[in-house]
């Protein structure tokens, strides 16, 4: 109506040519009444409501699908998903893929999460018994809506939500008294007045009719449907005509037991034996005959059964335009009742919240809006803790970002250590925590964070022609361009995708960007010593780390042979976040773990050394120098080449 789009019509005359085209786009597809109601527009703004996740983010992160098949098994929606409805499931995905911005929401997430955990009370447990084996019915709704459902689909979608009307409304009394947080407790008490409406549509179903979808019988009280009543006392009117008319057939035929009978789909038909078809009119219609028997239809039967067929063939049309003005009418009902679906959904999403806050050593994070920091005591890496189960424990880790003290991480140590896992954890708590979720871990607080960029991986994009290492900086120039200092950046071997020179020259001044310029929480994993150097330019905001590790001696030294021959070193991951750098990255145990043919792995050790003597020869003559450039005196000269000789 004229009055709820005046709201739409005040807007600039820009605004109102652009909904036109989207109108005329919608139409195509029958689609444009979802913009009749004011309810579905939103003013934009430039304000972000949700955590920036782009796609290469949730692909790195592993947020809906694993990398290995591309299954849900094994990623963050895997684990965060206990819900019980398909529409609750798909609220938990956008939830998964779009973290809360405000802590006030988020807060009041975990205060209900926190009350399903704690609460003694039954009224979750029934809650929660509410939500198993309901049928899709979101969908069920919008099929409704576009007038795409059958008799037994609408029958099924609305003696659902009356169910559930019934059962919420029996327990307001329970949930007044025992649910205290406002989110949870508003959900549940809105959802009976929503779905208050849908008693008056299933009074007016005949439930046998439904289920078998006989649209004819389909209305109880034919009071709201005239033009289907007057058809239906027509046809009773064709048929008592015919009725009336048995008495006339039986004299013609002097039968009085005569009776009409159908067979084949044709009605009103007079059953003559063959020895007795001699006293059938002669204007009569024979229909059909057998054997013994030929049937026979009167010139009266004749002309009021074409005009009963078509009354029926009417009465069929007018009962399916009827049905769709029927779910016209309830459709006036589809945004009331989309909210209360919305809310069952989003108690479906608390309680599978609350139930993975029950696995294990989770905890509730502090979220604070106005702190830029990410503080986790001994946290965990949500999936591959599940993953491992209780067999093989996962080894813990720390982590303290603050915006005011020590904001970027250098990570460096052996491949295999753990670092991509851990660069992982952190950025899913920070997800989890802004989802609303309890994280794995001890203690946690987080300060609102608005958005998580990754650069992690190496593939290349044949399908645009660009190179693995072009994907590389192209990631990375996106990071540049949207990253902010609220921002969590993840950055794993930048520039190791060309040489040494030019992948140490990226990834210090890229670094030292993020260090100086844009300010956020960085993690920045590397096996180039050169960009742990950054420390010292920045002491106070840079810090190093590496994953920790045990050299296998003793394993070394039993296979050394010839002093020629070099074995290379092996050794045990701890995969402990610790202080320091880490000046190898032991490549050749990963190597034997690959199980690459011991022969290969002798001469790799072999030429590994050789670089590595070549190298230190090389800063050992540059010291050499630098020393012999300060000397002014013959004593320190003479000195200076006993000692080098």
């Amino acid at each position: 109506g004229p009055q709820k789009l005046s709201v739409i019509l005040s807007l600039d005359k820009p605004v109102i040519c652009s909904l036109a085209a989207v109108i005329a786009y919608l139409k195509e597809f029958n689609l444009e009444r979802m913009l009749y109601n004011p309810g579905n527009f939103k003013r934009l703004s430039s304000e972000t409501e949700y955590m920036t996740i782009n796609g290469t983010t949730m692909k790195n992160l592993e947020i809906l699908q694993n990398q290995t098949d591309m299954k849900t098994k094994g990623s963050l929606l895997w684990v965060l998903d206990h819900t019980k409805t398909s529409f609750g499931r798909r609220r938990l995905k956008k939830w998964v893929t779009q973290p809360l911005m405000k802590s006030s929401e988020i807060n009041a997430r975990l205060d209900a999460v926190s009350e399903i955990l704690l609460s003694e009370s039954s009224v979750f447990g029934q809650i929660r018994n509410l939500l198993c084996k309901l049928p899709d019915i979101e969908r069920g709704l919008c099929s409704v809506f576009h007038k795409k459902c059958s008799t037994q689909e609408f029958f099924l979608i609305v003696s659902t939500l009356s169910r559930l009307d019934l059962e919420i409304q029996a327990l307001v009394p329970v949930i007044h008294s025992h649910v205290k947080t406002p989110l949870l407790q508003n959900a549940l008490l809105e959802i009976p007045e929503l779905l208050s409406p849908v008693k008056h549509y299933l009074k007016i179903l005949n439930e046998e009719a439904a289920k078998t979808g006989d649209k004819t019988q389909l209305f109880k009280d034919l009071t709201d449907f005239p033009v289907i009543r007057k058809k239906k006392e027509e046809i009773l009117d064709v048929l008592s005509k015919i009725q009336l008319h048995l008495p006339d057939i039986r004299k013609q035929i002097k039968n009085p037991s005569a009776e009409y009978v159908t067979v084949s789909g044709q009605e009103f038909m007079i059953e003559v034996k063959n020895s007795h078809k001699s006293s059938v009119p002669s204007d009569w219609v024979m229909v059909s005959s057998t054997k013994t028997v030929s049937r026979f239809h009167s010139p009266f039967v004749i002309e009021n059964y074409r005009h009963l067929n078509q009354l029926r063939e009417q009465l069929v049309l007018d009962c399916n335009a009827e049905w769709l003005n029927f779910l016209d009418h309830f459709s006036e009902h589809y945004h009331p009742l989309s909210k209360a679906i919305g809310h069952l959904a989003t108690v479906d999403c608390l309680f599978s919240l609350a139930q993975v806050a029950k696995q294990g050593d989770y905890c509730r994070p502090t979220v604070h809006d106005n702190r830029r920091e990410i503080i986790i005591k001994n946290g965990r890496h949500p999936v591959i803790d599940v993953l491992l189960g209780e067999q093989d424990q996962y080894v813990p880790n720390t982590t303290n970002l603050s915006g005011d003290g020590e904001r970027v991480m250098i990570i460096t140590g052996p491949n295999m250590g753990g670092k991509s896992s851990y660069i992982k954890q952190v950025a899913l708590i920070t997800v989890m925590a802004q989802i609303g979720s309890y994280v794995p871990a001890e203690e946690s607080t987080i300060g609102v964070v608005d958005g998580i960029f990754t650069r992690m991986g190496a593939a290349d994009n044949i399908y645009k022609g660009r190179s693995t290492f072009m994907e590389e900086l192209t990631d990375t120039a996106e990071i540049i361009r949207k990253a902010t200092s609220r921002s969590l950046v993840i950055l794993d071997e930048l520039g190791r995708g060309t040489s040494t020179h030019d992948g140490i020259a990226i990834a210090y001044a890229t670094l030292e960007h993020f260090i100086r310029d844009v300010e956020s929480l960085t993690l920045f994993v590397t096996h180039y010593p050169s960009v742990c150097e950054l420390e010292k330019a920045y002491p106070e905001k840079v810090g190093n780390y590496h994953m920790a590790f045990l050299v296998n001696e003793e394993e070394s030294g039993e296979q050394k042979g010839s002093e020629d021959e070099q074995n290379p070193e092996f050794i045990t991951f701890l995969y402990q976040i610790t202080k320091g750098v880490s000046a190898r990255s032991y490549g050749l145990n990963v190597a034997k773990l690959a199980d690459i043919p011991e022969e290969i792995l002798k001469k790799a050790a072999h030429k590994s050394k050789e670089l590595e003597r070549i190298l230190n020869m090389k800063r050992k003559k540059l010291k050499s120098f630098v020393e012999i450039w300060g000397i002014n005196d013959s004593q320190e000269l003479q000195k200076w080449r006993s000692m080098y000789e």
